[in-house]
Order: C-alpha cells, then structure tokens, then sequence
C-alpha cells in the first residue's frame, strides 16, 4: 500500500495547486462571500483544508502542533499568502511520502487533542488526511459553481495514458514536479 502514498501525496498537492488557481481569479469579497457550506465561505474552507493539513502532517512527521491549529476560523483571509501555506504543507506531505519512515506504515502517530492523545497508525492518518482533502475540496469546488470562476477539472488526468501526462504536464513544471518524480519506476 505504500508505494501508493507518494502518487497520492503529489495528486493531492496537483488538485489543490488547480483548485488554489481556479479560487485566486476571485476577489478577496468573493471569496468571503456567504455560502451554502459547512463554513460558510469558500476562504474559510480553505483555511479549515490548510488548518487540518497542519495539524495531520506536524503528527505525522512527529511533532504534532495540537488542537491549537482549529483555533482561528480564517487564519489566511489573503488567497497569495494561503497559497503559499497550502504548497509548503502540501510538499511536507509529499516529503513524508518518500521519506524512510514508510517501512513501517503501522507505526503509531501521536495527536494531542482537547480530551487526550489519539493514537493511530501511520497509514490510516495518512490515508484519513487524503479524505478529508478530497471532501472539503469537492465542496470548494460546488462554491465556485456559484461564481463567475469556473470549477477546474480535479478528478482526471492523473493516469499515464499520454493525453493524460501531456494535460497535466504545464501544472507540474510550474509547480516544479514531474510524471517521473510522481510515479517513479511505478
């Protein structure tokens, strides 16, 4: 199953790379506007998609930043500089990834929360992190539904059939990524 994580950490990092993109054609109003969700804007999901990625990848690399990461609603009102946090969270996930660590995904990772420690496996938290990516991303996506901004494509693309590499390929060398990076010998 690990071999899989890598894929997924970059695919993870793509999607929201297309999806910050999409969100930046906005206006800071826009943004903010209200809307039909669970946090009532399209900045403030994002801001809770960036404060739950602090909080798993910090547990998974081992020094977990706490429950103190749900603290502020909208941590990053400005789209630039949550972009810039989502990229480097979403590379430190990426980094995990690859690192040594995956020889034992049941290793246990430890997360201070407001009644105590949870303790769960490495693979499960990581997998669990990719999850609630893909959900409140999907939501994201319906809010933009609602804008003048069109949603981007998230949920194609990532195959090696040729039409798909040559698709993503721009996205991946701006973001300083390639299919080799990605899949490797896989």
């Amino acid at each position: 199953m690990t071999p899989l994580f890598a894929p997924q950490a970059y695919n993870n990092a793509w999607s929201n790379y297309r999806l910050h993109r999409a969100c930046a054609g906005l206006n800071a109003e826009e943004l903010a506007a209200p809307r039909p969700s669970f946090f009532g804007s399209i900045i403030a999901t994002l801001n809770h998609i960036l404060s739950v990625d602090l909080f798993y990848v910090s547990a998974l690399e081992g020094a977990c930043v706490g429950p103190s990461a749900f603290v502020e609603e909208v941590p990053h009102p400005d789209m630039s500089v949550l972009r810039a946090a989502q990229r480097d969270v979403d590379r430190r996930l990426i980094s995990l990834t690859e690192d040594a660590i995956l020889p034992d995904p049941s290793r246990l990772v430890q997360m201070p929360r407001d009644r105590g420690v949870q303790a769960e496996r490495f693979d499960r938290t990581f997998l669990h992190l990719i999850q609630h990516q893909i959900h409140h991303r999907g939501q994201v996506h319906a809010l933009l539904s609602m804008t003048p901004v069109p949603p981007p494509q998230l949920d194609e693309f990532y195959m090696a059939w040729d039409d798909d590499a040559q698709r993503r390929a721009p996205d991946l060398t701006d973001m300083g990524f390639s299919d080799a990076d990605i899949w490797g010998g896989r």
